[in-house]
């Protein structure tokens, strides 16, 4: 129920379906805000639902919390997201979705018939990687990125 003054922390996570604690953090990382009333209690505009939507979306898609965070910023704090904030929000994630959906593919492609240790196929293995000569391409894994060997059938 919409109150003079706003709704109450309550009544944003019933509307919305997450916990207070979620709407504390997500307030803590400056992903939404609230304002005071006389007795200090917190009070949300009704536009915070969109916006506690929108991050739960791009939470769900594995953004990751700082880049929603950067995204959002531009957003007035008590304004509703329009079609044209939700158009740019899209736009600054789609790069990183087509990226992340890229990688994954990937890993689907190396992973069919290997369950990536080694251990039981070693002479198929395609994440096998012998006195570790992917290495000189970089630290962390490799196997994943653009300059992966040709040989792995990517």
């Amino acid at each position: 129920m919409d109150r003079v003054g706003g709704l109450t922390v309550g009544e944003v996570a019933q509307r919305s379906g997450i916990a207070v604690s979620a709407i504390h953090f997500y307030e803590r990382k400056g992903l939404i805000s609230s304002s005071r009333n006389s007795a200090n209690h917190r009070r949300y505009s009704p536009t915070v639902l969109r916006k506690i939507a929108i991050i739960q979306v791009a939470q769900r898609a594995g953004i990751p919390l700082r880049e929603i965070a950067d995204s959002m910023a531009f957003l007035p704090a008590e304004a509703k997201v329009s079609v044209e904030d939700w158009e740019q929000l899209s736009q600054d994630w789609a790069a990183g979705l087509d990226d992340r959906i890229a990688r994954l593919q990937r890993l689907r492609k190396l992973m069919d018939g290997c369950i990536g240790c080694g251990c039981l196929s070693l002479s198929k293995c395609k994440l096998l990687n012998p006195d570790d000569v992917i290495g000189a391409n970089g630290p962390g894994p490799r196997f994943l990125e653009e300059d992966a060997p040709d040989s792995l059938d990517f």
